[in-house]
């Protein structure tokens, strides 16, 4: 009996295991949820799928949020880098002072990629956004590849940015 006991034991863990790598692999591999929100500089609506085919660092920020305004000129250099290999960089601002705030920012550090102003359906639609700045990389079939909570280093970026084009 308790032979059979031990191995049920094992088997239930064996499936438990392979159940969480299942829905961490199947969360990695999700589609990019869709939007529609307004561009923080003039409030055109901007679809997401005007980024079909494209690979893309769409990432969470707040214009008070510290690391988010450290990881700007990371975000423009990669913007300058990589644009010309169909991708962008897209910023999705969680600012609740509304998008004059945020076009301000936009002209004071000559950011290069397009901000989008995030609604909470969004937030909640891109799953796991609990702190910012958090980015996710999509890749050209619209699958979030990785997810980044908090500031990266361009380094790392580049790197999977660079991983996931070839």
């Amino acid at each position: 009996m308790n032979i059979i006991a031990k191995s049920l034991v094992g088997k239930v863990a064996q499936i438990m295991v392979l159940s969480l790598l299942f829905a961490i692999n199947s969360a990695l591999a999700a589609k990019m949820p869709s939007f529609v929100l307004a561009n923080a500089v003039d409030g055109a609506s901007v679809n997401s799928a005007d980024y079909n085919g494209k690979t893309l660092l769409v990432t969470f920020f707040a214009t008070w949020c510290p690391p988010c305004m450290q990881e700007v000129p990371t975000l423009i250099k990669l913007q300058q880098q990589f644009a010309e290999n169909n991708f962008s960089v897209v910023g999705l601002s969680v600012d609740e002072g509304g998008a004059d705030v945020v076009a301000k920012l936009i002209k004071k550090r000559a950011i290069n990629y397009p901000v989008l102003m995030a609604d909470p359906t969004t937030v909640q639609n891109f799953g796991g956004v609990v702190g910012i700045p958090t980015s996710f990389l999509i890749n050209k079939e619209g699958n979030v590849v990785k997810k980044y909570p908090g500031y990266i280093p361009h380094s790392i970026l580049e790197k999977d940015i660079s991983g996931i084009m070839n």
